[in-house]
């Protein structure tokens, strides 16, 4: 495809999803936010029905409030990736642990059934008066019985050691299954207190920004978009003026083509963080579920994915792929091919299309190896 082209279709692409996350206190929210200008009184000659105007804050007091939405939303993704991986950890450890119930009821079974057979021994030498089967044996008459008891009484020695050593195998292993049990319920809990404080962060962060955010009036939310929409523009403008589009000539592999199809088939629903779909997504639960249902299940988390998954030059990305955001990792989308993205962005937002070089790009990770 030729560079004008892409430059086209660059300038049609609009970052309505500005990733940007999160993290400062309250108190200093509210300083970033000017307070509201009042309307100009009407001049002396104006008509009395004519509405004042409204003058909006200079840009610069804006940006201040974008910046400070910027890390209150990145706060909430990182610790949004903290609850998925909690999560995510708090499944694997529960299964587990009912693994580990289910082979101790198995174990206790069988430790039971050797004691019964331990039992019926001791039982059958009680009713032979207590002698042990060879003198027994020694103290009968018939000399050919003497010789036929001995082979039954080897076998009888031989099952009796066998019966030991077997119930002790049984008690060891009932022991370590019950001791890894025990772990994984204290490695469950600390899952559950960490998921439960990520939580706690989010709902925390997003409040935060919601509330500075209802503080504007609406031509002020307006411009706030607008500004936006700007910084996304020129960060795309500038990545696409290094010439990387011309070196980007890969094509999506068969499993690639699904997980973009399954992607882009979702574009208009809410971001919802720790959701995976079916009707809202946050940014890893979109791409996770997209590479799970082309059959390439992938790490659940943005930064489970940067770490795990195989890393590619960004001059040999294909659609498919995923691109890593930010410095720790903590937002990603799917390259869908002409220098874009589809993305879940933030609370308040929609999945949607995206310049691919609007956002600080990590690197790029490749699920596949088609």
């Amino acid at each position: 495809m030729g560079r004008g082209r892409h430059s086209v279709l660059a300038a049609a692409v609009t970052v309505v999803c500005a990733v940007t996350l999160l993290g400062a206190p309250g108190t200093a929210i509210a300083r970033a936010l000017p307070e509201p200008t009042p309307p100009a009184a009407p001049a002396p000659s104006a008509s009395p029905s004519a509405s004042p105007s409204v003058t909006l804050p200079p840009d610069k007091d804006l940006q201040a409030v974008r910046a400070k939405l910027d890390k209150l939303y990145h706060d909430a993704a990182v610790a949004t990736d903290a609850y998925n991986l909690a999560a995510e950890k708090t499944k694997k450890q529960s299964a587990e642990i009912t693994d580990l119930n289910r082979k101790i009821a198995e174990g206790q079974l069988r430790l039971d059934g050797l004691r019964d057979r331990a039992g019926a021994a001791a039982r059958a030498q009680y009713r032979t008066g207590g002698l042990p089967p060879e003198v027994q044996l020694m103290l009968g008459n018939d000399p050919q019985d003497f010789f036929e008891g001995a082979g039954r009484v080897l076998q009888s020695q031989r099952a009796t050691k066998s019966l030991i050593e077997e119930t002790a195998r049984a008690q060891q292993d009932l022991k370590l299954y019950a001791d890894d049990a025990a772990d994984h319920l204290h490695m469950l809990e600390a899952g559950r207190k960490a998921k439960a404080a990520a939580k706690k962060r989010i709902k925390q962060r997003i409040k935060e920004a919601e509330q500075l955010e209802a503080r504007l009036e609406k031509r002020q939310r307006e411009r706030l978009a607008e500004l936006e929409r700007q910084a996304s523009d020129r960060a795309q403008s500038a990545w696409l003026g290094t010439g990387i589009l011309d070196e980007l000539d890969g094509k999506a592999s068969a499993t690639g083509r699904r997980a973009v199809e399954f992607a882009t088939a979702q574009l208009g629903k809410p971001y919802e963080w720790g959701a995976e779909g079916p009707g809202t997504y946050d940014c890893s639960g979109l791409t996770s579920q997209a590479w799970a249902a082309a059959g390439r299940p992938v790490p659940r988390t943005s930064q489970q994915q940067w770490k795990r998954l195989r890393h590619v030059d960004i001059k040999d990305m294909r659609p498919g792929d995923l691109i890593i955001y930010f410095g720790d990792a903590s937002h990603v989308g799917m390259y869908v091919g002409d220098g874009t993205i589809v993305h879940a962005p933030r609370p308040g937002r929609t999945v949607t299309l995206a310049g691919a070089g609007s956002m600080p790009i990590l690197g790029v990770v490749r699920p596949d190896t088609d």
